[in-house]
């Protein structure tokens, strides 16, 4: 009778630790799934971050440039639409429309 006892704390030990063991294995496991999950959105937040960095310095040199005529004549040209005298334009009507030259049909 003792030895049928002494066995099952044996087991019952055993069983215990083997619980443990695994559920120790799976936190760890989880743990290292978060790890990873986490490293990837930041190296997407860090590229996202670089791409910002370079986007802010590119309107600061233009920032720094906007007193100049090229500036002033390069807004004109691009985002008004403006032509120099004398000079000709020429649309491909196979191109997708120009939106700017659409507005201007609309408002004659």
């Amino acid at each position: 009778m003792a030895r049928k006892r002494k066995k099952m704390k044996i087991r019952l030990i055993h069983m215990v630790i083997c619980f443990l063991v695994i559920y120790i294995t799976l936190i760890f496991w989880n743990q290292r799934k978060l790890m990873d999950n986490l490293e990837a959105r930041k190296q997407i937040i860090l590229a996202e971050i670089d791409e910002l960095e370079n986007d802010i310095d590119e309107l600061n040199e233009e920032i720094q440039s906007s007193d100049t005529l090229q500036f002033v004549e390069k807004v004109a040209r691009d985002d008004l639409g403006m032509v120099k005298p004398r000079e000709i334009i020429y649309i491909d009507k196979n191109k997708k429309k120009n939106p700017f030259f659409t507005i201007r049909k609309k408002q004659n």
